[in-house]
């Protein structure tokens, strides 16, 4: 996909600022729906890899995606806009949040409320790793990797950078292998 000349940091900006307002809990499903869906920036497969990359490293996701959008679109100030758009008002509402917690939060009412939002959170993240879902069962061959890593982490409990790096190195393996098999086809 080549970068829309529209995509500057104010565009950036905004977008991201938006994603950063429409969730608590988790704003990926929101960055997914912005970035594929709403504005056509990514293609579904392109979020996916994106989105891997960014889990992989370290640090919070949806900031990692919020810095490689950024810069992939308007360079260094993309990224600054980006992450500034996705940050700057969600800090200042838990601030504010922190403070109403510290005042009321032992209230059996807030408590519940606590447990509702979890809900819907939780709900969130099923919709959003549905839709990454979808993407991939067009691709067989990516579906023993997606197993691989939920038994590995989700079962096993095993720690998820051993096992992404596990399964990258498998993954290397088999594409220099693929790539031979079709160079050698022709």
């Amino acid at each position: 996909m080549t970068p829309s000349p529209s995509i500057n940091p104010g565009a950036l900006f905004l977008a991201f600022s938006r994603v950063g307002l429409s969730g608590f809990g988790g704003v990926l499903p929101f960055a997914r729906r912005m970035l594929v869906e709403e504005r056509g920036w990514l293609s579904a497969e392109e979020f996916n890899v994106l989105q891997g990359l960014c889990q992989f490293l370290p640090g919070p996701n949806v900031v990692n995606l919020s810095v490689v959008i950024g810069a992939r679109f308007a360079g260094w100030r993309g990224s600054f806009a980006a992450v500034a758009g996705l940050l700057c008002a969600p800090v200042a509402i838990v601030l504010m949040l922190a403070a109403l917690y510290d005042a009321f939060g032992a209230q059996p009412t807030a408590q519940g409320v606590l447990r509702g939002i979890a809900a819907a959170g939780a709900g969130l993240f099923i919709a959003m790793a549905a839709r990454m879902a979808a993407a991939v069962r067009w691709k067989p061959r990516l579906l023993p990797f997606a197993v691989l890593v939920f038994i590995g982490i989700a079962l096993l409990r095993w720690p998820m950078p051993a096992v992404m790096l596990g399964l990258l190195g498998v993954a290397a393996t088999l594409a220099w292998w693929s790539l031979g098999q079709d160079a050698g086809g022709r």
